[in-house]
């Protein structure tokens, strides 16, 4: 019974994705005729079946980028960003959008010793990390054990400094897969998707305004009250906006 239900299971899935692939197809021809809002219709009917994949979300950005449809083409960038960090098609479109964005804000660069673990840090995801901890721990119990029934004295002690070497790096890699955690989840970038939005100093109307923000800017939510959400800046600033003029880009 439960082959049957896996196999029922495993056809279902596969007439989705071959459904889905129609769509994309379909979609892409609407692109190509110059029927972005056609398109970008039909490219959201396959997030709505819970597909998604950097090409998906990349041509959802194309096709808003065509309608000068700001925040949701900056947005979809970003998406299709976070599957594929390194493309540069998709770096370059990014670039494009944001470059009809109206408010143009200074990043405040990382700086000494700051930037060198904040880099370090950032060469692997935390998957990695822990993969590199796992090997050293590996390999430390492997290469320890041929030094305990080593007899040769120049093997023992080669033997001895390698697995004490593999144990350091397990223990810094599992340090550095802790820390790249913490900065994944401190890391909740968001796109404002109103027009103009006001950046208020405490989470309620009444309060003083700080900044003005317009839609394709990115920022980054740090805290979140009610129906309003904190901010910073790529610059540091920080303040109140309502929570329905932006929209985050990881789903948690």
């Amino acid at each position: 019974m439960r082959a049957i239900t896996f196999l029922l299971l495993c056809c279902l899935s596969f007439m989705g994705f071959s459904q889905n692939d129609a769509i994309f197809a379909e979609a892409n021809a609407l692109y190509n005729n110059g029927k972005y809002a056609e398109a970008i219709d039909k490219y959201e009917s396959i997030l709505g079946s819970e597909q998604h994949s950097a090409e998906l979300y990349y041509n959802l950005g194309n096709a808003n980028y065509k309608l000068n449809n700001i925040a949701p083409s900056i947005y979809y960038f970003e998406k299709a960003l976070l599957l594929n960090p390194n493309d540069k098609e998709i770096q370059n479109n990014l670039a494009f959008a944001q470059n009809m964005t109206i408010d143009a804000i200074d990043s405040v660069p990382k700086v000494g010793f700051s930037r060198l673990i904040n880099n370090l840090v950032n060469t692997f995801n935390t998957d990695t990390w822990a993969k590199i901890a796992v090997a050293g721990v590996l390999l430390f119990v492997v290469i320890f054990l041929a030094y305990h029934f080593s007899y040769n004295t120049s093997k023992k002690r080669i033997a001895f400094v390698t697995s004490i070497v593999s144990l350091l790096i397990a223990c810094f890699s599992v340090a550095m897969a802790f820390q790249k955690s913490a900065i994944d989840k401190k890391d909740n970038p968001a796109i404002v998707f109103t027009q103009e939005s006001r950046v208020k100093t405490d989470p309620n109307q009444a309060s003083e305004e700080v900044f003005r923000l317009h839609e394709g800017t990115k920022v980054y939510v740090i805290e979140s009250y009610e129906d309003w959400s904190k901010i910073q800046l790529s610059d540091n600033s920080t303040g109140w906006i309502p929570a329905k003029d932006i929209k985050l880009l990881k789903i948690f």
